[in-house]
């Protein structure tokens, strides 16, 4: 049967579709675990322990069946655990300051925060570490220091806003900046496609966006306007996530480029 070019072409596109979902679900696949381990949790009509708590050991055991089975690397780990251990130090201030809560009752839980709600944190780090070995990812005219920079004035505006004039848009015109002319390209089966940096940190802001509605929506934490009975979070909320992004990734670069340094070493 003879195919048109036009229909040749529609069938690889179609082709390549299929497979980056299913790439990308790869890379989702310790975040899907975890949301999955949440709703389960709020699902059981009884529990031996705080549902936070068990969450504590199901997110610690997640890790290691993602190490020992070699999905994630001993240096994706490092990156996950820095990641873990800035979303909780992000989570102290936000609860602290009553951005959100985790109403339930716990034993590892500091200033109102449980142990697990670095997982969260570490799901997004997982699924950066992920996407770069299954999508073969690599950077053209990317800016190292810069970028990191801005990362960090980014990070460090979530909590200065609350006391100061918030900064959001003049860093997020600034990450612009630092990222314009950089782009990302990856493998979909035996060819690359490429897009810009900013671009994939809106989308994947988006996702994320729709994942936090899931994880509210499972009981993982309640914003105040939730606390009476489930809402759907704010869009604007994908502009934060896109900014944030931004810290996660440039740790799993520094990540990526020390694992390269070692490898090259003598």
């Amino acid at each position: 049967m003879h195919l048109t070019p036009h229909v040749r072409h529609l069938a690889q596109l179609s082709r390549e579709l299929t497979d980056f979902t299913w790439l990308q679900t790869r890379s989702c696949a310790y975040a899907i675990a975890l949301l999955a381990g949440v709703a389960a949790s709020t699902a059981l009509p009884t529990l031996p322990l705080a549902r936070y708590d068990i969450l504590v050991v199901y997110g610690v055991l997640l890790t290691l069946l993602f190490w020992r089975r070699g999905w994630e690397t001993g240096r994706d780990i490092a990156v996950i655990a820095v990641c873990h251990v800035i979303g909780l130090v992000f989570e102290l201030v936000k609860v602290s300051l009553g951005s959100w809560s985790y109403p339930e009752p716990a034993v590892l839980k500091i200033a109102g925060v449980p142990l697990y709600g670095g997982f969260l944190y570490s799901a997004v780090a997982s699924y950066v570490c992920r996407a770069w070995h299954l999508f073969d990812l690599r950077l053209t005219r990317y800016r190292p220091w810069p970028t990191a920079l801005v990362a960090i004035l980014i990070y460090v505006n979530f909590f200065t806003h609350h006391w100061l004039p918030d900064a959001r848009w003049p860093l997020a015109a600034l990450l612009l900046a630092v990222t314009a002319g950089t782009t990302v390209s990856y493998r979909i089966r035996d060819g690359r496609r490429r897009m810009p940096l900013a671009l994939s940190f809106l989308l994947i802001g988006f996702f994320l966006w729709l994942a936090e509605n899931l994880a509210t929506y499972s009981g993982a934490w309640r914003y105040p306007h939730q606390l009476q009975g489930w809402e759907p979070v704010a869009p604007e909320k994908i502009g934060a996530w896109t900014l944030l992004i931004s810290v996660t990734f440039v740790l799993a670069t520094v990540g990526r480029q020390r694992s390269a340094k070692t490898s090259h070493s003598p």
